[in-house]
Formats: C-alpha cells, sequence, structure tokens
C-alpha cells in the first residue's frame, strides 16, 4: 500500500536526518578543540521502486540514508601562545605520536616534557621525532625527542679564527719582540677570549710585529697569575707564528711555532689552540678571506671561539623547520631535535581515534613521514596552536536546516498516518 511507503520514507529521512544532527553537534561541541577538523553528513537516496520493470522512469523513491560522513581537513588558524613547547602546523600533515594501542597521528601541537625529559602530548603519549647528534646535526633515525641534559659541560677552547687587517705601512721592528716588553716591541695588539678545560675564562693578548715587507710574527699571551710558572703583571706567551702575504695584501700562508698554554685552578696542561687567521693561499685558500694586509690602519674584524664555560637551561624553541633548540645561560644553543611530520595521500580516510588523534586505514594510504617544509608537507609555527575549524555560524545554519528537514519528515509520517485513520474509519463506516 503506497500510505505504508510513505510512512517507512518517511521513517527514512526522521533517521537520517537524526544521525545528521549528530555530526553538526559534534562540530559545535568541539568548537574549542585544538587541531579538530569538522565533519560533513552526506546523504543518498535508498532504491527507488520501479512501476515498469527495468524501464527507465516509473520510479517512486524509497526514501535517504546517511551515505557518509567526511571529514573536512581545511586549516584552522593559528593562534600565538606564551608556551614554548606549543607547536602549529600551517599545511598539510600531523605530528607523530606513539601510545599504547600504537602510532597515531594529531593536529594537536599542544606539548610538554614529562618527568624524564620526554616530549608528550597531553595524554602523556611520547611524540616522535629525528634526534640530533652531539654535533647537532638532524638525524634520520625516528625517535622520542628527550631533553637529556639541562645542564651543559664546559669545553676547553680548541679553535680560534680570527678576521683582520694588518697595515702594510707599519714600520719594520728590527729588534724583534720583547715578551717583557710587548707593546713596545709590536705595531699591533687586540684581546681575546678563550675558555679552559675548567670553564674558566681567560683574557689573551695577540700581538703582532712586524719583520719585514708582507712577513709578521704574533704571539699570544696570558696573564702571567693565570699561567703556571708565571708572575702577577706581567705577560706570558702561550702560542707563536708567522703571516705572510703577498704583495698585494692576500694572506699567502700561516705558521704556529708554538702553542701550548698551561693555565692554573685545575686545568687541563698543555692545551693547544688552533690559531687560524684565514684561508691563505698555501692551503688552497683564495687568501682573501679572513686576514689580510691593506694600507689602512690595523684592526681586527671580529674573532670566533669554540669554546665555553658550564650553563644551565635557560629555555627551549622550535623553528620553522620544526628543530628543538635549546638556550644554556653560557650562551650555547644546542639542537635537540626535529619533530617529524606524517603526510598521507588521502587524509579524509584517516580513522578518527579520539582524543584529537588518528590512525592509518586501507583508505588512508600510508605514512609518509619526514621534517616539516619537505614534500608537500607544512610548515611548523613555534609557540603557536592551531584552532579547530568549526564555524559557529556556519553550523547553526547546518542546525536549522536538519532540524526542518527533521520536522518535515515528521510532518509527512503524522500525515501518513491521518490518511491511514481516514482507511480504518471507511471500514467501520
Amino acid at each position: 500500500m503506497g500510505i505504508l511507503s510513505s510512512m517507512y520514507t518517511g521513517v527514512t529521512g526522521i533517521q537520517a536526518n537524526g544521525e545528521a544532527l549528530g555530526v553538526i553537534s559534534d562540530n559545535i561541541a568541539n568548537a574549542n578543540t585544538v587541531g579538530f577538523k569538522t565533519s560533513r553528513a552526506e546523504f543518498a537516496d535508498v532504491v527507488a521502486k520501479s512501476l515498469k520493470g527495468v524501464l527507465g522512469g516509473h520510479q517512486i523513491g524509497r526514501g535517504t540514508k546517511l551515505n557518509g560522513v567526511t571529514q573536512i581537513f581545511s586549516q584552522g588558524s593559528v593562534t600565538q601562545t606564551d608556551k614554548a613547547t606549543d607547536v602549529a602546523i600551517s599545511g598539510d600533515g600531523f605530528f607523530v605520536v606513539d601510545t599504547e594501542e600504537g602510532r597515531a597521528y594529531t593536529r594537536n601541537g599542544s606539548f610538554n616534557f614529562n618527568k624524564d625529559g620526554e616530549l608528550v602530548n597531553i595524554d602523556g603519549n611520547f611524540v616522535r621525532g629525528f634526534r640530533a647528534d652531539d654535533d647537532g646535526k638532524i638525524t634520520t633515525k625516528l625517535d622520542t625527542i628527550k631533553l637529556d641534559r639541562t645542564i651543559i659541560d664546559a669545553k676547553k677552547t680548541e679553535n680560534l679564527e680570527i678576521a683582520m687587517n694588518l697595515d702594510i705601512r707599519a714600520d719594520v721592528l728590527q729588534n724583534g719582540f720583547d715578551p717583557a716588553k710587548p707593546g713596545e716591541t709590536s705595531n699591533y695588539s687586540t684581546g681575546v677570549t678563550v675558555y679552559d678545560s675548567a670553564g674558566n675564562s681567560h683574557n689573551l693578548t695577540l700581538y703582532f710585529s712586524k719583520q719585514a715587507d708582507n712577513q709578521w710574527k704574533w704571539y699570544a699571551m696570558g696573564k702571567g697569575e693565570e699561567m703556571v710558572g708565571g708572575e702577577a703583571g706581567k705577560g706570558m706567551v702561550g702560542a707563536s707564528g708567522t703571516l705572510q702575504f703577498t704583495i698585494d695584501g692576500k694572506l699567502q700562508s700561516q705558521t704556529i711555532e708554538q702553542n701550548a698554554f698551561n693555565f692554573t685552578k685545575g686545568a687541563q696542561p698543555e692545551q693547544a689552540i688552533a690559531f687560524k687567521f684565514g684561508d691563505d693561499i698555501l692551503a688552497g685558500g683564495t687568501g682573501l678571506k679572513g686576514s689580510t694586509q691593506y694600507g689602512s690602519n690595523s684592526d681586527i674584524y671580529k674573532h670566533t671561539q669554540d669554546g665555553y664555560t658550564a650553563g644551565t637551561l635557560g629555555g627551549l624553541s622550535f623553528n620553522d623547520d620544526g628543530v628543538l633548540s635549546a638556550f644554556y645561560t653560557n650562551g650555547v644553543t644546542k639542537n635537540i631535535a626535529q619533530v617529524a611530520i606524517a603526510k598521507f595521500e588521502n587524509n579524509e580516510g584517516l580513522f578518527k581515534a579520539g582524543s584529537n588523534m588518528f590512525k592509518e586505514s586501507r583508505n588512508s594510504g600510508a605514512a609518509n613521514i619526514g621534517g616539516p617544509n619537505t614534500a608537500g608537507r607544512g610548515k611548523v609555527f613555534s609557540k603557536s596552536i592551531e584552532s579547530s575549524t568549526t564555524d559557529i555560524a556556519s553550523e547553526f545554519v547546518n542546525l536549522i536546516q536538519m532540524q526542518r528537514a527533521f520536522q518535515a519528515n515528521a510532518r509527512t509520517l503524522s500525515s501518513s498516518d491521518e490518511m491511514m485513520q481516514e482507511v480504518l474509519n471507511l471500514r467501520r463506516g
């Protein structure tokens, strides 16, 4: 009977729109959930009843059904925070998290460190990344991101690079350099800071004495009171060497003739420091990078050295490449790890696992894990989180639309019931 069929059709509309209301309610409920992606209910009609067999047309619809729920992986707005371990992805990709139930993926970058120094999400699940080696270079091994130490040991100075100019117009000093009168027997002097094995800083004075045209001798002197066997108020030579220039001011060669600093206060004896004044021609360089000899006043442009004193952790920060760096109170910055980003062929095929996490499925394809901002993966922003993509205004419009559709289907059901009642009344009459 057609009346009975219309009742069943109305029931399908009530069921489908009721389930769609649940999808909209979930979107609204997660309006403030970090990294949440909204879903959309999609309907399809039920197989129709054909009045004339397999011939086209002449069919009566049997209602509707909720055919699927599609997640919309649009970009949420990136909001800045004051938390150093908050990170957000701008673009495609997911953070990689290992849980007790296996590997999962999330857009929620609200992370923190646990008591063991491991980076975890709010549920205590481990965030995966690529650890840095001792030199700060990011490796390719996927591992737990862990801050091993909050204190960094002192490191003695082993290399000292100097970029400067020595005045070609300076007079040749006939009597040579006298350590007892360094200022009077040199053409130019400058100071640098180095560190011993205990992390103590020492101010060295470099003296430059012109020996002949295009040839200079240099001497590195420490304070006597800071050197074993030295006297207070008197300098003590720890290293010396020669600089040879070409006639056009390029660094031809450089040598080190003496190199042994014996600092006091328990420092390692015979500390050698590799003094480098530039890329000399003899070693295959251009002779222009570093130190030169031109007709301008002698002056040092810059100097760098690789030693430092002990320090404690002062702060953490991610950069746009997703590299987590630790800043220490002694001015040293060390790379800890790079957060890993997973990319899928079909994000909509991921399985929602709760707690803002997704699982890989057959429809999503396998996870392609790598660094941020590579191979189509999104950028990472530090001190930021990605907001929910729920648009409250749009969801309320959808809510009204679904509610009206639900009411209309309920009305068809009540109309069919009234018609059935009329049929029953005819029988009584």
